[in-house]
């Protein structure tokens, strides 16, 4: 399983350096687990850098991976996350729903550098 944070997407999305990183994730979609808040965090950035109908479309490609909404559980998961690690709301709803599903986790948040099971590739 994996999980992609919002900062890959948004790499993938505008064709950057490092999308081809992320593309083998994204692409197998019967692997992928979607934080809702991902669609949140990518919805808006594209709304505010492109327009709605490109936020639209980025969102419903992301919704080809099986969504997961922030319950209960993930989020004290989450936070119990942010405590011990002093990652920030977002990043640790990200972890924990990584977690939960026994996913990697692909970023180029350096947040997340040298954690278990994550691939971190630096933004070039």
């Amino acid at each position: 399983m994996n999980v992609v944070d919002s900062s890959a997407w948004l790499e993938y999305f505008a064709g950057g350096p490092n999308a081809s990183f992320f593309a083998a994730a994204i692409e197998q979609t019967d692997e992928l687990v979607v934080p809702s808040l991902s669609l949140f965090e990518v919805f808006k950035r594209v709304l505010l850098q492109r327009d709605e109908s490109h936020a639209l479309r980025a969102t419903t490609i992301m919704q080809q991976g099986a969504v997961v909404e922030l319950d209960a559980t993930l989020a004290v998961n989450a936070a119990r996350l942010s405590a011990e690690s002093g990652l920030p709301l977002a990043d640790s709803v990200v972890l924990a729903t990584a977690r939960q599903h026994d996913a990697t986790l692909w970023t180029q948040d350096a947040d997340f550098k040298g954690l278990d099971k994550v691939q971190y590739r630096k933004t070039r």
